[in-house]
């Protein structure tokens, strides 16, 4: 039975988070980015330039270990914040409200228009908006039922994390107990106390992703399909739980600041030979033992760059502000709209003649000031507010925080 009431107050401080909201502003932000990249590399996207090339491709490949994992760590921190403040029922509540209506518009009014650029590229449907969109969203039909849709395209992060919060919402009474058990409290000690709690935090969590990757990986490739897509669920899932057990566990999180230096020197090294390996395909990837070394080292990258953006964000990041809060608010909104955006100017320019620094400039101003505008607009609208993942009736953006506050607000969001 999902509890109504609030959770006892926990045994563990809870510091601010001000660094984690600054961590999930640039990851939404790189997230953007690399979206915009995808419309000029060489690999199968919604939309190409006519000018695409591979001269990106190996900055791009080293974002993506770590950028989805480390959205879905915050977001198990927030879980357990929020969970402790509302109560296992009102939390399940709280996320439907704030995240179905963002999945229902995304996939109906958000979504549409990459999946009517794609088609249209393709060659499988002709000029027509309304008869596309009549099939999309009232027939669930046409010549593109492979692409099954209605879709969520870059929404899947929305769609599993409100599937994640449900599933999780009537353990939260025992996963409460399991992060504030003496056993936990023991392991932060320990992982602040000397070199081998630090070589334990840097070892011990990649256990999950190691099992997943030599067992159900090459089953479930990453499809972000909700009911097929068994690796990327179980990868993700194991991230959001880190995120719930670090997040009240003082131990573990001086333990995070203690790794930094351990966990940045790994984590340049291990960009190092992954930029060489993905410049040097050929040879990185010649043999089978060759392929699993990168593999491997792909694994231990993504974790050591999470722990050192992590020490970092506590270390240089942990303080609030106007614009902190500004970008609070907006990022998420930016990220619901940036990818249509992005799809829709490169959809509308691509045969236009442009050079790739043209169209790259045309690109991003257009979904730079779409965003921003786009943010400005719906945020003064109740309704318009709700389908973006922000408060129905909120204080005005970069009003200043309730003093005393013991966390951030985007702890309370997603």
């Amino acid at each position: 039975m999902i509890s109504t009431h609030p959770a006892p107050a926990s045994t563990s401080p809870v510091g601010r988070h001000y660094g984690l909201d600054w961590l999930r502003i640039g990851v939404f932000i790189l997230l953007i980015l690399y979206h915009t990249g995808m419309f000029f590399n060489t690999e199968g996207w919604h939309a190409k330039s006519l000018n695409a090339n591979d001269a990106m491709e190996p900055f791009m490949w080293l974002s993506s270990p770590w950028r989805l994992p480390l959205l879905f760590l915050i977001s198990g921190v927030a879980m357990r914040l929020l969970s402790d403040k509302l109560g296992s029922g009102r939390f399940a509540l709280d996320r439907t409200w704030r995240l179905f209506p963002v999945i229902l518009f995304g996939m109906y009014v958000i979504v549409p228009p990459q999946s009517y650029s794609e088609l249209r590229i393709a060659g499988l449907i002709e000029p027509g908006w309304w008869a596309f969109y009549r099939q999309y969203a009232g027939e669930w039909a046409g010549p593109w039922a492979e692409l099954h849709t209605p879709t969520w395209n870059h929404l899947w992060y929305v769609v599993y994390l409100f599937v994640y919060s449900l599933l999780l919402a009537p353990l939260m009474p025992v996963l409460r107990g399991l992060a504030d058990s003496p056993f936990m409290q023991a392991a932060g000690r320990i992982s602040a106390a000397g070199w081998l709690g630090t070589t334990g935090l840097i070892v011990l969590p990649l256990l999950p992703f190691l099992v997943v990757r030599f067992t159900l990986f090459a089953h479930f490739p990453t499809s972000h399909d909700l009911i097929e897509d068994w690796a990327n669920h179980a990868n993700s899932l194991s991230m959001v739980l880190i995120g719930y057990f670090l997040a009240r566990n003082d131990g573990l999180w001086r333990g995070v600041d203690r790794a930094l230096p351990w966990a940045a020197g790994l984590t340049a090294l291990l960009i190092a030979y992954l930029f060489w390996a993905y410049t040097h395909l050929e040879i990185a990837f010649a043999s089978p033992v060759l392929t699993w070394a990168a593999r491997m080292a792909r694994i231990l990258f993504m974790w050591t760059i999470i722990l050192t953006l992590l020490g970092a964000a506590r270390r240089w990041l942990d303080r609030d502000g106007p614009v902190r809060r500004y970008l609070t608010a907006a990022v998420f909104p930016w990220y619901i709209l940036h990818q249509t955006l992005i799809v829709m100017t490169g959809f509308a320019i691509r045969e236009a003649g442009f050079g790739v620094w043209t169209e790259f400039a045309i690109v991003v101003a257009v979904t730079a000031a779409g965003c921003v505008l786009g943010f400005e607009v719906f945020r003064r609208i109740p309704v318009l507010r709700l389908v973006m993942g922000m408060k129905a009736l909120a204080p005005v953006v970069g009003a200043s925080p309730v003093s005393g506050a013991g966390r951030s607000d985007t702890l309370q969001k997603v």
